[in-house]
């Protein structure tokens, strides 16, 4: 696994030594599980409350470089206080195949806050989805009108005043010539050049690619075709490319291609950074070899890989992975189970803000205020100062007001009923999906401690802890947990 480690430190008063023990512990930590470290990321005198902060800002950023796929930091706390950033950003993190885990603490989240952010992704998306199918609708009355919707403009074409697609005088031609070179014999990658020859650039400006070259070639723009989603129109937009030319075209592309590369799907180890040894404490990572005659997979103490000081036996992964799917669906199928989680979720959610009940006390105080003053006026007192206090308080009112749009805005609240929904939407999930199975425990499962003939899983809501002896699931999973047997030929695999 590679890292980078982020510290901070949140005021003057706090002295550089701070940042020395976070990056000391850290580094220990990544030591103790094998983890390669590439660089710090370092903000001093700036608050976790907010997300200006230069440093944290650039890893954020670099993650989408893919050089890294772990952040590790001192306490969870250093990554950020305010919960929905917290969740704004490991978005970002996660869809960039990075994950923030604590070197101190042992779990790699706050249980509660899990759940939490999981729903808020869950509101998120609900609202994404609302709001997308108003987009849909409007681009695809344009679809039927064969008018540009926006995106990347295929090379070869323009777009006129009313938005309709027209071919490009200049650029069209190479088009064309690119599909007869290629009809004729010639490869993508003297296709390529010739076409950087005569100065044309990809869709970014940039020279043109072997990958520009293939998206080229399997463009059906150029035959008149408009698409949009479901909408399929022929001859809806101006022929570059005979249709005859570039049936031949694809015939010789579907011949040219290589053989795909080796399914890797079975390769993916879905209980990567959750899953710690019972003996040592570190990570356990994925790990797979080849014998005569199958790939073996299976999780490895990384303390008996790198430095033989642990006796942990390797586990075979879907074993493994299967009983954890299994406690996992049963946690969601208890009504009880759900109703402790939704009630988790709706107290924290009332304590995570700490400046809307505040505000709102204002208001009211405020409001009464003004009541008193109104009922004063009917009562026939009213001066100068009645009228300047009224004025006042009105003005408060309405700061008070935009305050607290502001907070519910930037802190969307869900209500019991949509975290009951979003959570019984997991008991219909396909748990022999790859997809659904790494959904249901980055939601649920909080860390499993491995052991020689038992299994403690922790669970994200308060007391959501089980313990599984081995000897319990011998007749659901079998009884081969262990691989001992693994082939010596093997490739430790921990992302």
């Amino acid at each position: 696994m590679k890292a980078v480690i982020y510290a901070r430190y949140s005021s003057d008063s706090q002295r550089e030594e701070s940042i020395e023990g976070q990056l000391r512990e850290c580094a220990a930590f990544a030591e103790k599980n094998g983890i390669t470290v590439l660089r710090h990321y370092i903000d001093r005198a700036f608050s976790a409350k907010t997300d200006n902060r230069p440093e944290f800002q650039n890893m954020i950023k670099d993650s989408g470089k893919k050089l890294f796929d772990m952040v590790i930091v001192w306490k969870l706390d250093r990554f950020a206080r305010n919960r929905y950033d917290s969740a704004r950003y490991k978005s970002v993190l996660k869809k960039n195949g990075v994950k923030v885990v604590s070197a101190t603490e042992v779990i790699s989240e706050g249980a509660e806050g899990i759940i939490l952010e999981s729903v808020l992704e869950g509101y998120a998306e609900y609202y994404s989805a609302d709001l997308s199918e108003k987009v849909i609708r409007g681009m695809t009355d344009n679809a039927l009108k064969c008018i540009y919707n926006g995106g990347t403009l295929s090379i070869g074409y323009m777009i006129d005043e009313e938005r309709h697609f027209q071919i490009n005088p200049l650029t069209a031609p190479l088009v064309l010539e690119a599909f007869k070179m290629y009809d004729n014999g010639a490869t993508m990658t003297k296709v390529r050049d010739w076409l950087n020859e005569q100065g044309l650039t990809n869709t970014k400006g940039g020279d043109m690619k072997y990958n520009s070259v293939e998206h080229m070639l399997k463009n059906r723009r150029y035959i008149g075709e408009f698409r949009y989603r479901d909408v399929i129109i022929p001859d809806g937009i101006p022929v570059i490319v005979p249709q005859d030319l570039f049936d031949r075209v694809q015939e010789k592309m579907a011949k040219n291609k290589k053989a795909p590369a080796r399914h890797k799907a079975e390769d993916d180890y879905l209980l990567t950074t959750k899953l710690f040894c019972g003996h040592c404490g570190a990570y356990m990572c994925g790990e797979s070899g080849t014998g005569r005659s199958k790939v073996y997979h299976y999780y490895k103490c990384v303390n008996v890989k790198k430095r033989k000081t642990c006796q942990k036996k390797p586990v075979k992964k879907i074993w493994l992975e299967d009983m954890v799917v299994d406690e996992t669906m049963k946690i969601v199928m208890d009504d009880k189970a759900i109703e402790a989680i939704v009630s988790m979720v709706m107290d924290l959610q009332e304590r995570e803000s700490t400046s809307l009940p505040l505000y709102e006390q204002q208001l009211q105080e405020t409001n009464n205020g003004i009541e008193n003053i109104l009922n004063a006026i009917q009562q026939g007192i009213l001066t100068k100062s009645t009228k300047g206090r009224l004025d006042e308080l009105e003005a408060t009112k309405e700061d008070l007001e935009i305050r607290i749009a502001s907070e519910n805005l930037i802190r969307p609240k869900v209500s019991a009923d949509f975290v009951t929904f979003w959570l019984h939407r997991f008991r219909k999930l396909d748990v022999r999906q790859k997809d659904h199975r790494k959904m249901l425990i980055d939601t649920f499962v909080n860390a499993i401690y491995l052991y020689d003939d038992k299994a403690v899983i922790t669970f994200n809501y308060k007391d959501g802890s089980k313990t599984i002896t081995f000897d319990e699931i011998k007749e659901s999973f079998g009884s081969d947990l262990d691989c001992s047997g693994a082939p010596r030929r093997s490739k430790l695999r921990c992302t």
